[in-house]
């Protein structure tokens, strides 16, 4: 896994997102575009957008920024707005060594997340076709970090396993390196070249196939149901850069 195969470097000037769908609303849809369940599935509170206050391209990175700002769609109101990417029909990958050079906010309610997403459902919708979590963090826990897989034939059989790490040195809001190894037999979740879980993949378990990235700021959520420190807003998730190696 040492071949550089894809890169995104934020901090070029020739910098885009060209190869990035950009989110809107607060709706999870289906691969039809239709709405399915509020909040994204997970009881968040944001409405995400593609506007600047959300989403830009700094000095420092990528920046999705989460902000106390009402907005509405229809007849619905949102306290919170923020920012959703993925690379869905643009770019998937299977096996390989993706880092992530990120920076997170810290803050009670705020939930950033990089992950992966299976391009095509090939053992059916989720979580049986899988999903992949490098990183998450609870905003309030500014030393702790996270890597999950979720699978499972159907909802009701679903099986998550998360990994969890506190670093030793430093908080999550320092330009950090996450890391997902990920082989035919095997992942492996890092940070900063630290390797803190290893999962063996068993037969049967749905991780063979092309996967896609995504990158989130999420406000409030299931994953960690407490009440918002809106001091802790605007909070910015930096992306400095993305790299994928393979053999």
């Amino acid at each position: 896994m040492n071949k550089l195969v894809w890169e995104q470097d934020f901090t070029s000037e020739a910098a885009d997102l060209k190869l990035w769908n950009i989110r809107l609303g607060n709706d999870l849809l289906d691969n039809d575009g239709n709405a399915v369940y509020p909040g994204w599935g997970n009881g968040e509170q944001q409405f995400y957008t593609g506007r600047p206050g959300n989403l830009s391209i700094g000095g420092e990175g990528l920046e999705l920024c989460a902000r106390r700002e009402v907005t509405g769609q229809e007849e619905r109101s949102f306290a919170y707005t923020s920012a959703r990417i993925d690379t869905r029909d643009h770019f998937a990958y299977c096996y390989g060594r993706l880092v992530v050079r990120a920076r997170l906010p810290v803050g009670q309610g705020i939930w950033p997340a990089i992950w992966l997403l299976p391009q095509d459902q090939a053992y059916g919708p989720w979580p049986a076709s899988g999903e992949i979590d490098i990183l998450e963090a609870k905003g309030r826990l500014p030393r702790h970090i996270a890597g999950t897989l979720h699978y499972g034939a159907d909802f009701t059989q679903k099986v998550v396993e998360e990994f969890t790490h506190e670093l030793e040195h430093g908080t999550i809001n320092e330009f950090r390196e996450y890391t997902l190894e990920w082989a035919e037999s095997y992942m492996k979740w890092l940070v900063d070249g630290h390797c803190f879980a290893e999962r063996r993949l068993a037969p049967g378990m749905p991780f063979d196939q092309p996967f896609y990235l995504l990158l989130n700021l999420a406000v409030g959520g299931w994953y960690d149901p407490v009440e918002v420190d809106e001091a802790a807003l605007p909070a910015v998730m930096t992306i400095a850069s993305i790299r994928l190696y393979q053999s």
